[in-house]
């Protein structure tokens, strides 16, 4: 097969790492990746992907680096993992290296992935898929997993597994912690509900996960925006467990304390976020179906406030 792994960040290069070093230059498999910052790009073509992580450390050297994906040629899959705020200029980017049998898969965070990849491709066979982990590239040319079980689903939302168990072979042999699964929507939507509250709470207040689950006021927050995506995924036809609440709290005091979220990092650095995709999804989505999310209105405001 030949993999393309499109945005070389923290799911980026942890998935593109495992993949990499694992299948080398000359290996049965071709691993391709496209990264767009310059200075993480010129030192992974030069000296290879560092990875730190906690199920081993690797470097990692693609078959191929650039930041053209006209030079790939056409790839087998396409595993799209940039911020949501990029994923539709991604996906058109990646155009001519994909063709309508290509598999497409966006494990970032949210619940509209599938949705943007389309719309940016217009062609592909796009999957849903999700990642549980905390990774971030640490430098140039150095991506660090610091949390999480790295658990990697994936799959079609119309249920069929046979056409993708050769794929769920490959990402195993690499030591990926993955499963393909016939109910993905579920899946999608449970991490969905785990992470857009931790995210978007942790970017408002500038704490840690710990920081917001060891106090009452804020611990309560988290489980009534939790309650409001639960609500929203009933409302959209997609049954998560009638516990997945108490499920995702258990979770998430799983983590260190010290934990900070993607979009909170963002916010620190002055860097663009995901509140629109996150948030702003469930907000919209929300208001569209009628179902009521108070704590998420509350919420997208301060943080649309606070973003500037």
């Amino acid at each position: 097969m030949r993999i393309a792994v499109v945005g070389i960040g923290g799911i980026g290069g942890y998935i593109g790492g495992r993949l990499a070093s694992r299948f080398p230059p000359g290996s049965e498999h071709e691993v391709l990746f496209v990264e767009k910052r310059a200075d993480h790009l010129g030192t992974i073509q030069k000296d290879g992907l560092q990875l730190f992580a906690k199920d081993g450390d690797a470097t990692a050297r693609p078959a191929m680096a650039t930041n053209d994906p006209g030079e790939l040629g056409i790839v087998d899959v396409a595993i799209l993992c940039t911020k949501g705020y990029d994923l539709v200029e991604a996906a058109r980017m990646m155009k001519p290296a994909v063709s309508e049998n290509t598999v497409v898969i966006p494990p970032g965070n949210g619940v509209g992935n599938a949705d943007m990849a389309r719309e940016g491709l217009e062609k592909g066979d796009i999957l849903s898929a999700c990642i549980y982990i905390s990774t971030h590239a640490r430098s140039a040319g150095v991506v660090e997993q610091v949390a999480g079980p790295r658990k990697f689903f994936f799959g079609n939302p119309n249920g069929d597994v046979d056409s993708y168990s050769a794929l769920e072979t490959v990402f195993a042999g690499a030591g990926l912690n993955v499963a393909l699964t016939p109910n993905i929507l579920r899946e999608v939507w449970s991490k969905y509900l785990f992470v857009e509250p931790l995210s978007v709470l942790t970017a408002l207040y500038a704490v840690p996960q710990g920081g917001l689950l060891d106090a009452d006021p804020r611990r309560k927050q988290v489980q009534m925006m939790m309650q409001e995506v639960y609500a929203l995924a009933m409302k959209v036809g997609v049954d998560l467990p009638d516990d997945i609440v108490e499920q995702s709290m258990a979770k998430a005091d799983g983590f260190p304390y010290e934990t900070k979220t993607s979009m909170q990092l963002d916010f620190e650095h002055g860097r663009p976020t995901e509140v629109e995709t996150m948030i702003g999804y469930a907000v919209r989505k929300a208001k569209e179906l009628g179902v009521s999310m108070p704590q998420h209105d509350e919420v997208y405001a301060a943080l649309v406030k606070k973003a500037g």
